[in-house]
């Protein structure tokens, strides 16, 4: 992919030496759903760098005065013109307006660039700051998906199943804002 440029990030392919940075926040992801990318060790950081280094599907958010990764943005296409989209951010940078200004930059990366038509979003009914940043952004819910998915499992070690509200945007609709 292209590195985009916004006014405080670079968006970009990821590089090896954002391993350290990976690692700090996928050792304890704060949102079920990213329980399965759990890393440990910085050699599992470094794997899965190496894995997102030749996937554009997985785009790296850095600050752009020092180039260091505070989080990632990620796509699936659906053919034709259809794609899921999400975001995972390390909580140290929360609050400071990253996730908004990357998923902008994203989003019109996506309908501009790769021809986008729809994009969506899922989100786990606990994501409070995901549906917010899906709102900013001018997504509809389009679906309220009861014990929709599991990513962990209780005690007992039953599945635990997740609430999840889909969000959706057009191209038209976000050419025009």
């Amino acid at each position: 992919m292209r590195k985009i440029e916004t006014n405080r990030l670079l968006l970009r392919n990821f590089h090896k030496a954002d391993s350290d940075y990976l690692l700090e926040y996928l050792a304890n992801p704060r949102v079920n759903c990213f329980l399965e990318e759990r890393i440990c060790t910085l050699e599992d950081a470094i794997n899965t760098i190496e894995k997102r280094k030749k996937d554009d599907s997985f785009i790296a958010v850095c600050l752009k005065e020092d180039n260091s990764l505070i989080g990632e943005l990620f796509y699936l296409k659906e053919d034709p013109d259809t794609y899921s989209v999400g975001w995972n951010f390390n909580a140290k940078y929360e609050g400071h307006g990253y996730a908004n200004e990357s998923v902008k930059a994203f989003f019109t990366y996506l309908f501009t660039d790769l021809g986008a038509r729809r994009l969506y979003a899922y989100v786990e009914d606990t994501n409070y700051r995901s549906q917010k940043l899906c709102e900013r952004l001018g997504m509809r819910q389009e679906g309220y998906f009861i014990e929709f998915i599991s990513f962990t499992e209780h005690e007992d070690g039953t599945p635990k199943y997740e609430n999840t509200f889909q969000y959706a945007l057009l191209s038209k609709e976000w050419l025009k804002t």
